[in-house]
């Protein structure tokens, strides 16, 4: 897996599998980081700093996997926008982002991401 691809670019696109393995990764990243951030500084001004700037570096790589995302299901990257709208986000990028196939064969944003591992 090319982890500076999945999370540091917005081009190309991504099918499923890297998108559930980079949002459980992100998930994991900001329990973790929240938790060190706390342990090591507390509730503080200091503390809360910390967390915002962690929460913008976790944010950017989340657009990233789900733009690629989007360009796998044929959309433009601004749908990924949608993601921070309280409850429909969450159901959007859990039905439309993690359950629903990507377009099939190459379209504007790319190749196929799953072309030729159907053959093997």
């Amino acid at each position: 897996m090319d982890w500076k691809f999945l999370f540091a670019s917005f081009d190309g696109r991504i099918s499923r599998q890297p998108f559930w393995i980079g949002f459980l990764v992100l998930m994991a990243a900001n329990l973790l980081t929240n938790l060190v951030i706390r342990i090591l500084f507390g509730f503080g001004a200091i503390g809360g700093l910390l967390s915002l700037i962690a929460a913008l570096v976790l944010a950017y790589g989340a657009f990233a996997v789900l733009i690629k995302r989007c360009h796998d299901r044929g959309k433009s990257g601004w749908w990924s926008v949608l993601a921070v709208v309280p409850f429909v986000g969450l159901v959007w990028v859990i039905v439309d982002m993690g359950i629903l196939e990507g377009a099939k064969g190459a379209n504007q944003y790319g190749a196929d991401p799953l072309e030729g591992l159907a053959a093997g």
